[in-house]
């Protein structure tokens, strides 16, 4: 295999390294309309519903407030993660290629509550024939174990980010139960023969120009044609022509293909897929080579990661991140952190279905900050925006209204659990 282009990341031990693993590295509002104080619309006082007991440590309430755009309700989910018996954990539809609504993946895990997650593939207008995969844009996690990695910046759905922050932030809770804004960087290398090549990707819907990803069991069956359209700058630009498959089983090179493949991946198989310069260096590899295959996603803060998703933040240390958009109004949900990372706030609001503007980013920030959020995280909103609670059945509830009239199908969400 070429060297060329490649860099070591670590010594790798063991045939195939297949766990991934996850590492730590050391009434109404009046808006004040300009921005003032901390660089958020100055909030007067904020309607706040009767609160409401989901389960020991976790509360539901409803609140409201008038936008620059007009009045905005909105439902919101306060967990005290103090409480031991309370936990969090990503909702996902057991693999990362694959969507479902929110009251069903709640239901699936046991969850007492939850919120809808990252922005994800949702359509692929731009390239006829392609299926879009429905897998996240950023990092996820589960139960300590990392699914995926993320996108390139230019490849992401959603509204412009704020300056400073790329698709790999994530909101995080610690082995600690502690909640934290948080970056996710992959690291992984394949070797064989003596050589080295880094990965590019893991479980991802687009990969680098000139990239190497590798798709395990947990991509699920989706297509992973998608991955090699676009480039790093453009989500949109057509598809490379130059690609190679390697599927890996049982350590040893098994089949090589020049079209990327779909269907479910069988367990102890990792797929290698490259495009454009990734593709001609895994053109070295024939089948029966030995290969040996480690990843991990690297965390900025120090502490293991148990839980992780994608989306990206708005408020940091009380402050609005620079460059964050003041006029557009739209649908939320959003979570925000206090209490020095022990307590989490989810909030959603009412859909248009139910004749609601919305909120701009800066609004939605200020608005978590007087709830008592110092940290925030804007995640999927639009059609998506959905927070459920378990109800009297002992089944989640959709409590507020989404914008579509019914829950949307999403990849991923945060859900909150009881012992």
């Amino acid at each position: 295999m070429s060297r060329r282009g490649c860099r070591v990341r670590a010594v790798l031990t063991g045939l195939v390294a297949w766990a991934s693993l996850v590492t730590g590295a050391g009434g109404t509002t009046a808006w004040a309309g300009p921005e003032t104080g901390r660089g958020l619309p100055e909030p007067g006082a904020l309607a706040l519903g009767a609160p409401a007991e989901v389960a020991p440590g976790v509360g539901y309430r409803e609140f409201s407030l008038k936008g620059g755009h007009g009045p905005a309700h909105g439902h919101l989910l306060t967990v005290n993660l103090r409480e031991k018996r309370v936990s969090v954990d990503l909702l996902y539809p057991g693999v990362v290629g694959a969507r479902e609504s929110v009251s069903r993946l709640a239901d699936r895990r046991g969850a007492v509550g939850g919120v809808n997650g990252d922005f994800f593939n949702i359509a692929e207008e731009q390239h006829p024939g392609v299926d879009a995969t429905g897998a996240p844009v950023g990092p996820a996690v589960a139960g300590g174990r990392a699914l995926k990695s993320a996108v390139p910046d230019g490849q992401r759905f959603g509204p412009a980010m704020p300056r400073g922050v790329t698709t790999e932030d994530v909101l995080a809770v610690g082995s600690d139960r502690v909640a934290r804004l948080d970056r996710l960087r992959f690291e992984g290398v394949l070797r064989s023969g003596g050589d080295e090549l880094e990965l590019s990707g893991f479980n991802q819907y687009a990969l680098p120009v000139g990239g190497v990803g590798a798709y395990t069991p947990d991509w699920g069956a989706a297509s992973r044609l998608r991955a090699t359209c676009g480039t790093d700058t453009d989500r949109g630009a057509p598809c490379s022509r130059t690609t190679l498959e390697v599927t890996v089983r049982n350590g040893r090179v098994a089949a090589v293909s020049r079209k990327p493949g779909k269907g479910a991946i069988p367990k102890g198989s990792v797929v290698l897929l490259g495009r454009d310069g990734g593709a001609r260096d895994l053109g070295q590899l024939e089948v029966g080579d030995r290969v040996e295959v480690s990843k991990r996603l690297r965390s900025r803060e120090s502490g293991a990661v148990r839980f992780a998703l994608g989306g990206f933040p708005i408020l940091r240390d009380g402050r609005a991140l620079g460059g964050l958009d003041a006029t557009t109004a739209a649908v939320r949900t959003a979570a925000g952190v206090g209490d020095h990372g022990r307590r989490l706030y989810l909030l959603a609001l009412d859909g248009r279905a139910a004749y609601r503007p919305g909120l701009t980013l800066a609004e939605l920030a200020a608005t978590l900050r007087k709830l008592g959020a110092v940290d925030a995280f804007n995640l999927d909103g639009g059609g998506s925006s959905t927070l459920v609670t378990r109800g009297s059945g002992g089944r989640a509830a959709v409590r507020n209204h989404p914008s579509g009239g019914a829950e949307r199908a999403v990849p991923n969400g945060i859900g909150i659990f009881v012992k």
